[in-house]
Parts: C-alpha cells; structure tokens; sequence
C-alpha cells in the first residue's frame, strides 16, 4: 500500500517541447515541490522518452525528491529516417549536442533554472551523457550510466568532472570490459557495479530495481548535496 502511495503522490509529467537548433524534440518534465534537484534521462539506441525502463527508473527517483525530463533526442522526421537507416542512433556527437541543448533550455525554465542536474544515460545514450557532461561542467554534478556504452565518448571522457557511476549486468558480458576500459579513461570519481543475474536490458526480475536504487542512491550522494546554481550566473570550472 505504501508503494501504491507514492505512485499517485508523484508530479503529473509536464508534455513539453524543446527547440533546439530549429528540431523540435518532445519531453516529459516531472517537478515535484521542493526538488533536491534534476536528472536528465538520455534513452538508448531505438529509444524514446516512453521508454518502459527509463520511466521506471525516473518514477523511483521522482519518489526520492528529484524532478525529472525525459526527452526525445530525434525529431519525428529523424526518427522515421533512423528506423530504415539507423543512421542517427549511433551518432554520439549529434545526441550528446541535443543533450546539452536540453541543459541550457532547462537553464532558462523557471520551474528547473535553480536546479542542479544529474544525467542518467542508458545504452548509446550513456556515451551522449558523458559528452554532454564533458561541455556543461558547471551546471552538470552526477551522471548514471546503466547497461551503457561510455567508451564511444571518446576523449570527452578525460574531461567529465561530475563523479559518475557506471551499472553493468553481471551477464552483459561484452559490455563490462567496455566499461571498465570507459573507467580508466576517466578523471573523474567513478565507480563501477555489476548486477547480479542482469542482462544488458535488465529484464531480469528485480535487475532493473536494483538498478534504480542505485542511481538513487547516487544522486542522493552527489546532486542532492551539490550547490544550486546562482540565478542568472555560471560557475566557472577550470
């Protein structure tokens, strides 16, 4: 009954849209009264903001106090090209400039402007996370990665500052040593936690939880402690 609770006290998501560069790209944005902060979902390859897991992930922190914007990374015309083509759901430049794009818009919303901001990237959009983190040091302060790709962020890994957790199944075997590889390029604090029994989209019942709460915990640790940034001002990271 408890769990049933939170769900119907959680924000109803606000249908917004985002133009950037002269894209529209749809969102989900969820504020709940005295937000500890923002977490910025950045979907996988295929993806979109209705993603199932991605949702769930955000409903978890959403009852941990955090606003939340799940947003579409392709225009409706791009995603139409890129499910013939897929000529766009691997380019990680492109998605982590529409990311970024996503940090300064939420810089000028009234209701997220005061926040600080935490990515959560999963798959692809884990690599388009760390990018954007990479160019926003100043306003991004945690990034979660689940079942993701960091290693195709290429040189911007040296450059994240935000400490950064890193989720891997314990079965996504392919994938660990792609993240461990992601790990040791980083300066950043990072951590690296494989879950027991979970696959690369943490189908498995109780993975995907598991992986909730510890991007919950996280965020706790790293963005709900972090200074809220000065109205109308950047801090400057050197």
């Amino acid at each position: 009954m408890d769990r049933l609770d939170a769900l119907r006290n959680l924000p109803e998501p606000r249908e917004v849209q985002l133009r950037l560069d002269g894209i529209e790209l749809g969102g989900s944005l969820s504020v709940p009264d005295d937000a500890r902060g923002l977490v910025l979902f950045a979907h996988g390859s295929g993806s979109s903001r209705h993603s199932p897991r991605n949702r769930q992930v955000a409903a978890e922190l959403q009852r941990a106090g955090f606003a939340a914007l799940l947003m579409d990374l392709l225009s409706a015309e791009e995603d139409a090209v890129d499910r013939v083509t897929r000529e766009h759901r691997f380019d990680i430049p492109l998605l982590g400039e529409r990311l970024v794009g996503a940090i300064d818009w939420l810089a000028e919303e009234p209701s997220t402007r005061e926040l600080p901001i935490g990515l959560f990237g999963a798959s692809t959009g884990a690599a388009a996370a760390l990018r954007a983190a990479a160019a926003r040091r100043d306003r991004v302060r945690a990034v979660v990665s689940r079942g993701g790709r960091p290693d195709l962020a290429g040189d911007a890994l040296a450059r994240v500052q935000a400490p950064t957790l890193l989720i891997v199944g314990a079965n996504d075997v392919p994938v660990i040593p792609l993240n461990e590889e992601a790990r040791r390029r980083m300066r950043a604090p990072v951590q690296l936690v494989l879950v027991p029994g979970a696959s690369h989209l943490f189908e498995e019942p109780g993975t995907l939880a598991e992986a909730s709460a510890l991007a919950r915990e996280w965020f706790l640790r790293y963005l709900a402690a972090a200074p809220r940034p000065a109205d109308g001002s950047e801090e400057r990271s050197g």
